[in-house]
């Protein structure tokens, strides 16, 4: 099977780690078969783990335009999928009476404002319309009410919009679609139906250093092995939110702008806020990793 976005796993591999994202064989195994089979692809895991990333290096590995839905409790359909603009309606309804000096036909006037120039498009519809390649990234699709969902089905079963006063719009080019998701509730099965799935977590402790090695050039490879180390540690602690990826890669670049060869116990008292963002998580992990400044 020929994918327009990746032609295999392999590849899938090579050309994300040229975009920046080193992916294991799971990751490029199901990022493929998203573009290959035309599936959204969920992706669900602790925060910082490279999820919105993901999407993010597949746009750029394929040349694709990023659209963003950013999903938040209150989210609505006409942040979503589209609205009308009003003002400008009403501007065109006030034209076309003083034009003509009475009172326009409703069916005329309806006719002439529920039309594409009065169309204010939002991510879905935007990604939908669009027919150049392009990514659609729905983040933390979990933070949004249960309702929303149901807003999502058609997009993600039949890559179309229903607009009631234009009809269907149906996408000329399929986007590649991903959700993200960081579990805090349980996502309807009608949408997990609908999408692959894949789980991201932490990495394991060499994984985790040839990322921060990649992305943090000039890196110590003994303090990269000690920032790795210590970062495992505080995870395995009980903390409002532990170290995510991209904090671990901060904190690499804050030992190289501070010019700190050895990551000893001051040095991570100095530097504890760029990776610990709780008072309560910082003085746990003083505490009971037996810190002294």
């Amino acid at each position: 099977m020929t994918s327009s976005w990746f032609s295999s796993p392999a590849q899938a591999v090579e050309r994300l780690a040229a975009a920046g994202y080193l992916a294991d064989t799971p990751t490029a195994t199901t990022s493929y078969l998203a573009g290959a089979l035309e599936k959204p692809l969920l992706v669900e895991g602790p925060a910082g783990v490279g999820k919105t990333e993901l999407a993010k290096a597949v746009a750029r590995a394929c040349d694709a335009e990023l659209v963003r839905l950013q999903c938040y409790e209150g989210l609505d359909e006409a942040r979503a999928l589209y609205e009308w603009n009003y003002k400008k309606q009403l501007l065109r309804i006030q034209a076309s009476q003083g034009a003509q000096e009475g009172a326009q036909e409703w069916s005329a006037t309806h006719d002439d404002i529920f039309t594409d120039e009065f169309l204010l498009t939002r991510p879905l519809l935007t990604a939908i319309r669009r027919e150049e390649p392009t990514v659609l990234l729905i983040d933390e699709v979990d933070k949004t009410d249960v309702e929303v969902e149901g807003l999502l089905l058609e997009v993600l079963s039949d890559f179309q919009v229903t607009i009631p006063e234009l009809g269907t719009v149906t996408a000329v080019r399929r986007p590649f679609v991903v959700l993200t998701s960081n579990a805090s509730r349980e996502l309807s099965e009608a949408v997990k139906r609908r999408c692959l799935y894949l789980h991201l977590d932490y990495p394991d402790a060499e994984r985790e250093r040839e990322i921060v090695s990649s992305q943090v050039p000039g890196l110590d490879d003994r303090v990269a092995e000690q920032l790795v180390v210590m970062v495992g540690r505080m995870r395995e602690l009980e903390l409002k939110k532990a170290p995510s990826i991209a904090e671990s890669v901060d904190w690499a670049r804050t030992l190289i702008a501070l010019e700190i060869r050895d990551l000893d116990d001051k040095a991570v008292t100095d530097t504890l806020g760029v990776v610990l963002k709780h008072a309560s998580d910082h003085d746990r992990a003083v505490r009971e990793l037996r810190l002294r400044a």
